[in-house]
């Protein structure tokens, strides 16, 4: 059995500005040390499903870099995670959608001549054995598999909704549906498509040509591709809530996060700091791989009545100095350095930020290479906030890389 991972990355993350404007959304960076596509990959590589391909296109060169530095996977064996940019070999256009991208570049399939291909999304947060998923793909002769998730109906309207048929067979599948609860017809969750799939090659193939010839189509795999398959009866559902990861417990089982917003971004960090977090960084038998800088441990120095280096509930990244500061449950990537009576609550602080003398950070996302100057307030006067900063819909305040923030 020969399989191919196909991992898109190449969404341009608008509703996650600041963070995107430089960067592809999935080289975000997440829970310290993380990017966001390292979720994706770590959950294909546990699985020693080793042959990827990451289709790029937006802003990708950090994105690039990351891939190619971080996931080299021995060429001995043949096994390869690569980052493939368009290339254009179509015609002078690039990727008009999700479907197009992988059509652009069925060159790399034929090279692969995979029995069956694995098309995950870069951007979400979770932990899964795609091994079962394919399991149950291959059993169910099924030309298409899609991994669905249930979510309350009245949220459902931003998802490709799932309505079951016999056994794992798809019935209907709705895209993004403008309102939901007449799906539900009267259940409280509706089955959510993840962005997920498993196809049989030859079968995604031929339906990739189509689409392509079709004039009408968006090219997308979730709007285009899977209701193909649907309306031939040929596409199946994968229940995540069955998914068994080793290593988490009960209350981690079907945790998913589509992190496509700046307060999903937030919620997904913030859920990492619980003394039993609804996402365990710390689960060795599924790790989250990645190549963490080489920096020194964590310090925190002073323990004198007017300034102690303090953290609570809190996770703080290697060469991060707290000296004399405070932090509540905060996420803290590397080279950080919070000074004497700074305050971080609630917030998410990356990499090399500067963090000056009786400043108070509450509720905030502080991009790299900030400098937040002695005595500044983020997340204190929501007016003063609104008038200088991006303030998510939930009233995070959300600070753009390199900025300056003043007291």
């Amino acid at each position: 059995m020969r399989a191919l991972s196909i991992v898109l990355a190449g969404g341009e993350g608008k509703r996650l500005l600041p963070l995107t404007l430089d960067r592809a959304k999935p080289a975000v960076p997440f829970g310290g040390h993380y990017r966001l596509i390292d979720f994706a990959l770590s959950n294909l590589a546990n699985a020693d499903l080793l042959k990827v391909i990451v289709l790029t296109q937006y802003k990708s060169h950090s994105l690039d870099l990351h891939v190619t530095r971080t996931w080299r996977l021995s060429n001995l064996l043949g096994y390869y995670v690569t980052p493939v940019p368009a290339q254009m070999r179509r015609g002078p256009w690039w990727f008009a959608g999700s479907a197009d991208a992988i059509y652009q570049n069925l060159n790399i399939v034929n090279d692969e001549h995979p029995d069956y291909i694995l098309v995950f999304g870069a951007d979400h947060i979770y932990r899964m054995d795609p091994r079962q998923m394919l399991d149950q793909h291959i059993q169910s002769g099924a030309a298409a598999t899609v991994a669905a998730i249930g979510v309350p109906a009245a949220e459902a309207s931003g998802f490709g909704v799932v309505e079951p048929g016999e056994g794992t067979r798809i019935a209907r599948f709705v895209e993004k549906p403008p309102d939901p609860l007449t799906l539900a017809n009267g259940r409280k969750e509706l089955f959510a498509s993840m962005g997920n799939y498993i196809f049989t090659a030859d079968a995604l193939v031929d339906a990739l040509r189509e689409d392509a010839e079709d004039s009408s189509s968006r090219h997308d795999m979730g709007g285009d591709i899977v209701p193909r398959f649907v309306q031939a009866g040929e596409a199946h559902f994968y229940d995540f809530g069955t998914n068994v990861v080793p290593g988490c417990a009960e209350n981690e089982r079907g945790y998913w996060r589509d992190v496509g917003t700046l307060d999903s971004y937030y919620e997904a960090s913030m859920d990492l700091v619980a003394v039993q977090p609804a996402f365990n960084l710390y689960n060795e038998d599924w790790p989250i791989h990645t190549s963490p800088p080489s920096l020194p441990p964590a310090k925190f120095v002073f323990e004198e009545p007017s300034r102690r280096g303090l953290a609570f509930d809190s996770i703080v990244s290697s060469g991060t100095i707290v000296s004399g500061g405070m932090l509540r449950r905060s996420v803290v990537s590397s080279g950080v350095f919070v000074d004497q009576g700074a305050v971080v609550e609630d917030s998410v602080i990356m990499d090399r930020v500067r963090i000056g003398e009786g400043a108070v950070v509450r509720r905030a996302i502080v991009d790299k290479n900030v400098v937040i100057e002695p005595g500044a307030r983020l997340g204190v006067d929501p007016e003063m906030d609104a008038d200088h900063f991006t303030v998510s819909a939930g009233g995070v305040v959300v600070i753009g890389k390199g900025e300056k923030v003043v007291a």
